[in-house]
């Protein structure tokens, strides 16, 4: 038998490091096809970059729902992005998105504009949009997420999303050290987010695991010796990955933070175990931005 599609969200909620109030989620297609040298999956999922729909997706989530209340929060994905390049063809994201939206919280993770396309969908319901944007630098974006849309093509579906009035997040995840942290493109990503209507930014360093970070010093030789020393000897290993040392980390999410709360918009980590660096009556996923609006405290 199948096990559930839909299933809560996380493992690490029990530890200190998920701030998240209780979820639910479900991935829609197994493996993603934006080939980000970063990316964590590859460490659980076979054929990690080659995307391909769940078997009898649509089947398997109607009757899962039968057993999630009605309100809930469901996160559309925490592994896969759910506009993955197939989802162009296949439309089951949207068809999920069809069966859902009028009787549960929904939160979309992605990294493609496909998302504006189902604006018809997304605008009678709960929703809101965490957009992933590393860096507005097009080559370095080609080099760490090949296959990704480019970043200017994000902003301008943050835009649009705006517009329809769909609450839209920015997510600064990973932040990798030496690549992306520098002051200069953090503010340049933050400045463009709230131009465009970004209500609330979600900032993470970059955690190693033995199969990214073999693909980071791949695409970055030159920064060899200062990763293997910043994460294998001097960070920490936490669940399975390894972190940047804690107040280096810290030093990081701060000046994040400070751009954040220079242009306006509320701030929160995610899985850093910083919860005192997160705004009063935010969420470090940004469900507050919906959960508001029905009255949910």
């Amino acid at each position: 038998m199948s096990a559930d599609v839909i299933r809560p969200f996380d493992p690490w909620r029990k530890g200190s490091l998920c701030t998240c109030p209780f979820k639910y989620t479900v991935n829609v297609y197994t493996g993603c096809g934006h080939q980000c040298v970063y990316c964590y999956i590859t460490s659980y999922i076979r054929d990690a970059f080659n995307p391909r729909p769940k078997k009898d997706f649509i089947r398997r989530v109607i009757k899962d729902l039968r057993n999630i209340p009605k309100g809930s929060v469901i996160n559309i994905s925490s592994s896969s992005d759910p506009y993955t390049y197939p989802e162009e063809k296949y439309r089951i994201t949207r068809e999920f998105l069809r069966i859902i939206i009028k009787d549960y919280l929904v939160e979309i993770i992605t990294k493609s504009s496909l998302v504006v396309r189902d604006i018809d969908i997304l605008s009678i319901g709960k929703v809101f949009v965490s957009m992933t944007i590393t860096t507005l630098d097009r080559r370095l974006a080609s080099i760490m997420e090949p296959k990704a849309p480019e970043p200017d093509k994000r902003i301008e579906a943050l835009a649009i999303l705006s517009k329809a009035k769909i609450p839209t997040v920015l997510r600064l995840d990973p932040i990798l050290p030496f690549i992306n942290d520098s002051e200069k493109s953090i503010r340049k990503v933050i400045l463009q987010a709230s131009s465009v209507g970004v209500r609330h930014i979600i900032a993470s360093t970059y955690k190693a695991k033995p199969d990214n970070l073999a693909r980071v010093l791949k695409t970055f030789p030159d920064l060899t010796i200062k990763y293997k020393h910043l994460y294998l000897t001097e960070g920490s290993r936490i669940h399975g990955a390894y972190y940047l040392p804690q107040k280096l980390r810290l030093e990081i999410l701060k000046k994040v933070r400070d751009i954040t709360h220079e242009y306006g918009l509320t701030f929160s980590t995610c899985r850093e175990g910083f919860s005192f660096l997160n705004d009063k009556d935010t969420y470090c996923d940004g469900s507050h931005l919906i959960r508001r609006r029905i009255g949910e405290k």
